[in-house]
């Protein structure tokens, strides 16, 4: 027993194991340094020698692999969200995720599972979370966002050694409907009923863009004249043009008492927009020739716009603006999509459904996969998942590819009504 209660110098980060006064076996394991630099240290104690050591192994083990807990008052599950989203996530992401990020975070996550502690999060709390989010007439896609979010904030906080393990990325999130997401693209006829209405409006040729060329909404409202070049046949996508967002500007000595968005001085909080995310994204697209026709005409009609609202209009450089000029807003452009299906007779779909035609008519001209990837801006890692997400196959070419079962196994079909014809006389 005195040679075990005997200290020996140790070196530098290895644990102290000694028997105290108290008869109980205790450990000062080495975890690190304090904010202010100081070393430090976790004390365990255990009744025997070898259930200690069992215990300092552990714990020796998660601060070499990072996922030990940190000196320092434990995160709630609140503060810590409300931390990551402000000052972590913030300044690295666009601002629409972060958007995405703030609203599930106040709305949700706060509110249903904040005042967990964060290393005592368990897998059950976040499913039950979805459960009530469902229960309360949530959408599942609503709680998938809500999951990502506690995922992706949950694995920083694991990362910082705030937390264990991730409770979210254990976590099961509600299953998606598979109709939920299901898109019908738009049909060969329902695209010319749209161009016939869609000569009859204003910036005729963004809708062009989004049916034939696929163009996200951001990119088609974020194009300028400089991108785009009609003797060569082509146009250049480096930019998406972001949702405005607002903040008050009556000051607190004369509030309005509106929402900032209907504020008379309001101000805008967020720049127009934004280069896009990704290499891909970054691309040229060549341009049909009555696309070419279209953006020529639109183009001089542009040029009478302006000079017809003078001091009035407002200059921009954007290809589809207002008709006094400056940036169409994506709000304004989503409601024009809808009264255009309504006045072309289409059925009802989503802005984001445009893109998909665009995509599956390319596969069904087609178009080798390179070029689509390239056209649609589609990332090479990612391209073969996102084919299988955007490119539908459609009913004639279900007809042809049974035409040509038919044709390999039966024959040709001058042949099959000569084998049916011998049957009959049979």
């Amino acid at each position: 027993m005195a040679e075990e209660k005997k200290r020996t110098r140790r070196a530098n980060g290895e644990s102290a194991i000694y028997l105290g006064k108290d008869e109980r076996w205790h450990a000062r394991v080495p975890m690190g340094y304090k904010d202010d630099g100081t070393p430090y240290r976790r004390h365990l104690t255990r009744p025997t020698r070898k259930e200690l050591v069992d215990e300092v192994r552990r714990l020796e083990k998660q601060r070499d692999e990072g996922s030990a807990r940190q000196p320092g008052k434990p995160w709630t599950v609140a503060k810590w969200l409300e931390h990551w989203v402000e000052n972590i996530a913030k300044p690295v992401v666009s601002e629409n995720t972060y958007d995405g990020y703030e609203v599930a975070v106040r709305v949700h996550l706060v509110p249903g599972i904040g005042r967990h502690r964060i290393d005592r999060l368990e897998p059950e709390h976040l499913e039950s979370l979805y459960r009530r989010m469902q229960s309360a007439g949530s959408k599942a896609g609503t709680a998938h966002q809500a999951h990502r979010t506690a995922r992706t904030a949950l694995g920083e906080a694991v990362r910082r050694g705030h937390a264990a393990k991730n409770a979210a990325a254990l976590a099961k999130p509600p299953r998606m409907e598979e109709d939920e997401n299901e898109v019908e693209p738009y049909s060969v006829d329902e695209v010319q009923s749209l161009l016939l209405e869609v000569n009859k409006r204003r910036n005729s040729a963004r809708w062009m863009l989004a049916l034939a060329l696929g163009l996200r909404q951001g990119e088609t409202l974020g194009l300028r004249w400089s991108d785009v070049d009609l003797d060569n046949e082509y146009l250049k996508l480096r930019r998406n043009r972001l949702r405005p967002k607002y903040e008050h500007g009556c000051g607190e000595a004369a509030p309005c008492g509106r929402k900032a968005g209907y504020c008379p001085a309001r101000v805008q909080a967020r720049r127009e927009t934004k280069n896009t995310k990704s290499r891909a994204g970054r691309r040229a697209v060549p341009l049909p020739g009555p696309l070419v026709v279209m953006l020529r005409s639109h183009r001089e009609a542009q040029a009478r716009e302006r000079a017809a609202a003078g001091n009035l209009w407002t200059e921009s450089e954007y290809v589809f603006t207002k008709p006094l000029g400056g940036p169409l807003s994506p709000n304004t452009d989503y409601h024009d999509w809808k009264r255009l299906l309504e006045d072309a007779g289409v059925r009802d779909g989503r802005l984001h459904d445009a893109r998909h035609t665009a995509g599956t008519v390319l596969m069904l001209l087609g178009v080798p996969d390179r070029v689509i990837d390239q056209i649609m801006g589609w990332e090479p890692g990612g391209a073969a998942r996102m084919r299988a997400r955007y490119l539908h196959v459609t009913d004639p070419m279900l007809k042809e590819a049974a035409r040509k079962i038919s044709h390999a196994i039966w024959g040709a079909p001058e042949n099959l009504a000569v084998d049916k014809d011998q049957d009959n006389e049979a």
